[in-house]
Formats: structure tokens, sequence, C-alpha cells
């Protein structure tokens, strides 16, 4: 019997591990292709019920606390549930720290006005790799009479930045992301107004801070165009 081989995948990455892959070693960089790769299915999906909660507190006008509140009754029933696998208790108590960690950016993040980003969105491609990079949100501004948008992806991992070198580190890779967003706005969204580069960011719950793609962000770009050439390169030899 011959032996069929496994469908050939095309070269792709999420937009953390792209933004990982930027600011990380060369060994580094081909652990990060091989596990995009070869991705293993994890048990649960971490943050999926509170993303939701905060997308719909963000893009709500009035910005209602009680939308995370009744959020986190829930999971604060799930993390005691003792039926419940105790990773999934985990997951509930980490999700109620990110929603706690949004209320505390109330103050960063009064100045913009969201809307809920639609589910379908497309692939964003650069230098033959496929990019996940789904927003969250919609961000819009006015400047003078022009109406502006730009985008947002949350990030909810644990804030790991305790050293200078650590917060260096995950600031560079919050631009990376927001200089992301930029593109797939340009290339996958293609909004009628005016895309500003000070509303793509990257919003750091865990670490209270919002990153957005800086004024010139021509060589960021440039730089994320070469490492996914280097990606495309690589990974038929992973």
């Amino acid at each position: 019997m011959a032996v069929v081989p496994p469908p050939k995948q095309n070269p792709r990455i999420s937009v953390n591990d792209l933004a990982l892959f930027m600011v990380s070693s060369d060994t580094a960089r081909l652990g990060i292709i091989k596990r995009n790769k070869y991705p293993q299915k994890p048990p649960i999906i971490r943050y999926r019920d509170a993303r939701p909660p905060v997308v719909t507190y963000l893009a709500d006008i009035a910005r209602n606390v009680q939308l995370l509140v009744l959020a986190e009754n829930v999971l604060a029933q799930r993390a005691e549930d003792t039926s419940q696998s105790t990773l999934r208790r985990d997951d509930a108590r980490q999700s109620i720290e990110v929603l706690h960690a949004v209320q505390g950016m109330r103050n960063q993040l009064s100045g913009f006005s969201f809307t809920r980003a639609p589910q379908n969105q497309g692939r964003l491609h650069i230098s033959g790799v496929s990019v996940s990079a789904h927003l969250d949100l919609f961000v819009h501004a006015s400047t003078r009479g022009v109406s502006q948008v730009g985008g947002a992806i949350l990030r909810m991992t644990q804030d790991d930045a305790e050293t200078e070198a650590a917060r260096i580190k995950r600031r560079d890779m919050g631009l990376y992301v927001a200089a992301v967003v930029r593109l797939h706005l340009e290339r996958v969204c293609k909004p009628s107004n005016v895309i500003a580069n000070k509303l793509c960011m990257s919003i750091d719950l865990r670490h209270g801070e919002v990153f957005a793609a800086p004024a010139s962000n021509t060589r960021r770009i440039t730089d994320i165009e070469n490492a996914c050439v280097f990606i495309a390169a690589a990974w038929g030899g992973i």
C-alpha cells in the first residue's frame, strides 16, 4: 500500500508568536516556527470566557462595569467548582484577574472609542506567511474633522516583566503586535476611513499598558516582512 504523504501546509504563525519571534534568539526562533508548523491542541483555550466580556465592556459607550461583574460572578463559581478540572479552575481565576486588569486601565482607555470588530476578518499574508492577527476591536477618532480608524488586539498573558530587560522585551512585542494591527487593517479589513498609527494598538491588560504603533513605523514593518521571509524559507526544513 502506498504511503500517502501529509498535506502540504503553507507557512503560518500567530501574531503573538510573530512578536515573540522578533525578540528571540536564532535558536528560539526555530522552536517558534516548529511550534506553529506542528501545533498541539491545547486542553482548553485560555481566557476564552474573559475575552467576550472585555470586548463588550470596551465597546460599550457607558463602559458599564456591571458587564464585567456579571462575567466575574460566573467565573468565580467555576473557580470554586470541584467538579471542574484543575486547569479550568485555574483559568477561571486567571480570567478574573484579566477582568480586574481592564478595570484598572479605565483611565488609560477612557480617551478611546471602541467598536466590536467582526468575527470573520480573513488572514493577513506577509512575505509568504499567513499571520493570524484577529482584531478584537476597531478604534475610532476624529482629527481636524477627518474620521480616523485603528484596531486593537487584547493581550492577556501574565505579566512576566520583572526585570528591565523583560520590560523592554514585552514593550517591543507590544509594538510589533501594533505594527501587525496596522498591516491587518490596511491589507485585510480595508476600512474607508483613514488609518491612524496611533489608533493601531496592542492592549496588554496584565501589564497595564497600551502599545500603539509609532508615527514612524516603516522600519518595524520592514523587520516583520524580513522575518516572514526567513520563516517561509525555514518552514520546509523544520
